[in-house]
């Protein structure tokens, strides 16, 4: 994967759902800016890395969310005001690292 400008983000709010909730699941917001920052697009599939782990999530673009913060559901790598490095999810490089010739 090739490095492109990442900065982080700060946690705006951390939901966390219960099983009865209707709506539940890992998935994070952040605004139409951010995303093109990073060449993501609304439902694709992420890294979110906290300070304490790594979660694969949902965007959902969202533009109540203001610039530099994100909204977290389901995700408990990272609290509210930490910072977290959003990924997209490379599925193009075996693992491994590139092929043999």
């Amino acid at each position: 994967m090739s490095e492109y400008f990442n900065p982080p983000l700060r946690v705006l709010e951390l939901i966390a759902t219960q099983a009865k909730d209707p709506e539940r699941g890992p998935m994070v917001w952040m605004n139409a800016h951010e995303a093109r920052m990073r060449t993501l697009s609304d439902g694709e599939l992420v890294w979110v890395y906290g300070p304490r782990r790594h979660d694969l999530t949902v965007v959902h673009v969202d533009d109540a969310v203001p610039a530099g913060a994100v909204v977290l559901r389901d995700v408990f790598g990272a609290s509210p005001s930490e910072l977290v490095t959003i990924r997209k999810v490379d599925t193009d490089t075996p693992r491994g690292g590139a092929l043999n010739a």
